[in-house]
């Protein structure tokens, strides 16, 4: 793998001026940083977008070699994202795309850490490398109205063709809604997955946030596999470098809304979750905020780990998933 100063150390030229700013340029790895990574496909071009400025974006011919670009890929975020959240700076969370109807759909979270003054916003575009244009906000959550925080979206069209968004973090837990043809709310908001039942003494202190209580769930991602659909959502705590605890659990259900249930049967809603996958504490200190997919016939799985190797680097991981007998999804 190549040494992570070449993840870090985007190339630029030195500023003359105060006024001129330093000019990046893309480079290609192997190895590359990533937070809360989902991906598309589109004429023979993988998109990996992730959390960051304007949206941080890579593109792979092979998922193995990845070309990282220096542009954001929200290029100009609209005015009203920081007029509706106090705080935000353009510094783009968890990203999902989906093409849905001959059109991709971008959703993308606006928030500070810590805080549900929250909202996700919507663009759509005729092709990933296209001009993306502002459809406005899909759904947002405020401090004391709204006990669920609007962030880490994730689009699902059900078997009838119909699209969802699920997302969420902390509060109240993992949230879903139907959607209209517009990609906006056509339905109230329903929690269908928590790590922890309200008041449950049980549930470890939240070292990360005074606001956010102690239900450390967050990053829903839905897979439609076979017969059911497979919720996975990341337990405990990220961002943490190499003291992140973070983990993937998993649960399935016939209807996209639920319920969720684990192998033992047991609710999301009140707690169940099969565990997916964990840092290894060897390679990966911990590991989280997943997507999957199924690609030609095979099913991937792809999150971030907190790797040992770079000082607890959020660093890209891809993994292929296997299905046992009874349709449970596992990794080897």
């Amino acid at each position: 793998m190549k040494k992570l100063l070449v993840l870090l150390c985007i190339a630029a030229s030195c500023a003359t001026t105060e006024a001129q700013r330093p000019r990046r340029m893309a480079f290609s790895s192997d190895t590359i940083m990533a937070h809360d990574p989902v991906m598309a496909y589109e004429n023979g071009t993988f998109y990996m977008l992730s959390t960051g400025i304007g949206v941080q974006w890579a593109t792979s011919r092979d998922r193995k070699t990845w070309t990282v670009q220096a542009s954001p890929y929200i290029e100009n975020l609209p005015a009203w994202t920081h007029d509706s959240v106090p705080g935000f700076k353009n510094h783009v969370w968890a990203p999902d795309v989906i093409k849905w109807h001959g059109q991709w759909w971008l959703a993308y979270s606006c928030s500070t850490f810590g805080k549900n003054n929250s909202a996700i916003g919507l663009m759509s575009a005729k092709a990933l490398n296209g001009k993306w244009e502002d459809r406005g906000c899909i759904v947002t959550s405020k401090a004391k109205r709204d006990q669920w925080n609007a962030i880490d979206p994730n689009f699902v069209i059900d078997d009838n063709d119909q699209p969802w968004m699920t997302w969420g973090s902390f509060w109240d837990g993992i949230q879903i809604a139907k959607l209209d043809t517009t990609m906006h709310l056509a339905s109230k908001p329903k929690t269908i997955a928590r790590r922890y039942l309200p008041n449950d003494p049980k549930a470890a202190e939240n070292p990360t946030s005074k606001f956010a209580g102690r239900n450390a769930i967050e990053a829903p991602f839905i897979l439609k596999h076979g017969d059911f659909y497979y919720l996975f959502v990341s337990w405990d705590y990220c961002c943490r470098g190499s003291k992140s605890n973070y983990r993937v659990a998993v649960g399935r259900s016939k209807d996209v809304a639920g319920p969720y249930v684990d192998k033992q049967g047991r609710k999301m809603l009140e707690g169940g979750g099969c565990l997916f996958f964990e840092g290894d504490q060897k390679e990966f200190e911990a590991a989280g905020h997943c997507a999957a997919y199924d690609w030609n016939g095979e099913s991937w799985f792809v999150c971030h780990g907190y790797a040992k190797k770079y000082n607890g680097g959020a660093i890209l991981i891809q993994r292929l998933i296997k299905w046992s007998e009874d349709q449970w999804p596992y990794i080897d």
